[in-house]
């Protein structure tokens, strides 16, 4: 009853907390496909997606939620609300462990409370703006929790290597949050076991299938993955194995630093001094119980718990592969890290609550926990953030514009914000060529053979990408508009002819992405990022 509670009553507020941040067409794009599987498309035939196709984990949820309510922009901050309010759960159901009475509640709250206040504004905007990395992590926690309720059973193995291997399909972060601890943990334990404790090879079976499963799940994912392909379904870019070079690590390290900042609610250099900046700093606790926490497991990790060497190692490899990689070049990209809160806090509360009680510091703690809900009922209090795009698709309906084109960050939300009415095609520049895109699209959209756009929406372009069509592109590959329309900062221009006959397929600019990468467009950063 009491976790029934404690559910409904965490996804009011982050519901909230949701709707204070605008949808994007990231998240547009995902409720796009959502609608399609629902309309009988289920393997998005035609869809060429990002990096990422959350094809297993957040698109059945967005399906169940159109479902019941339609094709809406709220559909998205409900999914992110119920996806937030799992991970809390599950970030205290492991921090639980088999406790019992005060001992379980001190774990439970810790865990909660390191995860309860998202930081207004930035926080908001990465944990909960749309699916993203951090909903990837909901698999691989349920699997953690499995192997810690039901150790050296052979049924969790089974259901771990399923698990794991749904989770890869959809995001490929996964290789690094879930399968790759499983297969360090595994090694690390069947060393362990046979050298230094003398254990028979057949008593380390369960080291072994467990290791195995993992391995096996990633092979099965890419099979997976190219079998959809091979059968018509999506197509997914593949993700960059660049590693940073030496002159960029310093700055990456920084971003990282920065990052966790955010993503504990403690990026205080936003803020003037006040109460606020108070509030985030209060919330560097929940950062330095994360560090505590995890320099504990390893200390000791010859005798912790499975589950407790699981999140330890989610922890380092996700850090370390952010680091040394070539995704930490903003503030933005700090979803790649996500699971490192769901993970920092379920260690926290498992291995300091009681450390914490012997030292007296629980009244600490506490008063700490009212701090963070005083965070908690700000961002709470937050009033919704209007749709980005509804002026403009309410124009468009108005003037009977129903099908045309736009740069990437106003045609995918345009399309969800207006419930499909008004839809809106992304389109990219090359040169002085405005050419379809390549990213988070379906290709019969641009198709003239079914579909009719007679006009364009451009803005200027978000800064650091240098690829939205300007009115110099437009004329070149179209011709003369038959009329202009200014509405704010919109600039539509419209053509009594089809563009899509003009349009050549679009695809990523060559000499500044690595092989086989796309230069993926910027994120639309709110204020503060």
């Amino acid at each position: 009853m009491t976790w029934s509670v404690a559910a409904v009553t965490l996804f009011i507020c982050y519901l909230h907390v949701a709707r204070s941040c605008a949808v994007t067409s990231d998240g547009a794009s995902n409720a796009l496909q959502a609608w399609d599987m629902l309309h009988h498309n289920l393997l998005l035939r035609g869809w060429q997606l990002s990096d990422v196709s959350f094809y297993t984990t957040e698109l059945p949820q967005y399906m169940l939620i159109e479902y019941l309510r339609g094709l809406t922009p709220d559909v998205v901050h409900v999914a992110s609300a119920a996806t937030y309010t799992l991970l809390i759960l599950l970030a205290a159901s492991l921090a639980k462990g088999r406790a019992s009475g005060r001992a379980a509640m001190a774990r439970c709250l810790i865990a909660a409370g390191v995860m309860l206040a998202p930081q207004a504004g930035n926080g908001v905007y990465v944990l909960m703006g749309s699916p993203d990395h951090i909903g990837s992590t909901v698999p691989v926690l349920v699997t953690f929790l499995l192997l810690d309720r039901v150790p050296h059973r052979w049924h969790a193995v089974v259901v771990t290597g399923v698990f794991l291997w749904l989770a890869l399909v959809a995001d490929g972060i996964v290789l690094f949050t879930g399968i790759l601890p499983v297969i360090g943990v595994g090694l690390t334990r069947g060393y362990q076991a046979r050298l230094q404790h003398d254990r028979r090879w057949r008593s380390l079976r369960f080291e072994a299938a467990l290791t195995g499963a993992a391995v096996a799940s990633a092979w099965l994912a890419a099979a997976a993955l190219k079998a959809i392909a091979r059968h018509g379904g999506f197509t997914v870019w593949p993700i960059s194995t660049m590693l940073a070079s030496a002159a960029d690590l310093p700055r990456y390290v920084m971003t990282a630093g920065r990052g966790l900042l955010l993503l504990f609610g403690a990026d205080f250099f936003a803020h003037r001094a006040g109460f606020v900046a108070a509030l985030a700093i209060a919330h560097l606790v929940g950062l330095a119980l994360t560090a505590w926490a995890t320099c504990t497991a390893v200390g000791n990790f010859r005798n912790a718990e499975l589950s407790v060497q699981l999140l330890a190692a989610g922890i380092l490899i996700t850090l370390g592969a952010y680091v040394l990689g070539t995704r930490a070049d903003g503030l933005p990209s700090t979803r790649d890290i996500t699971a490192v809160l769901p993970f920092g806090a379920a260690l926290s509360g498992r291995l300091l609550a009681g450390r914490l009680a012997r030292a007296r510091l629980l009244p600490a703690a506490a008063v700490v926990l009212i701090a963070y809900l005083i965070s908690l009922g700000r961002v709470v209090t937050l009033p919704p953030a209007p749709p980005r795009s509804a002026g403009l698709a309410s124009w468009l309906a108005a003037h009977h514009l129903d099908y045309g084109l736009a740069g990437y960050w106003n045609a995918n939300v345009s399309t969800l914000d207006s419930g499909g009415q008004v839809r809106l095609r992304s389109v990219l520049a090359a040169g002085s060529q405005v050419t379809g895109d390549y990213w988070e699209v379906r290709s019969d959209w641009y198709d003239p053979k079914i579909n009719d756009a007679n006009f364009i929406v451009l803005v200027p372009s978000p800064p650091g990408f240098k690829r939205y069509p300007t009115v110099g592109s437009v004329r070149a590959t179209f011709g003369q508009p038959l009329r202009i329309y200014y509405l704010g900062s919109y600039t539509i221009m419209v053509y009594d002819k089809n563009l899509l006959a003009d349009l050549v397929p679009g695809g990523p600019p060559a000499p500044k992405a690595p092989p086989g990468m796309p230069s993926e467009p910027p994120l639309p950063a709110p204020p503060g990022i």
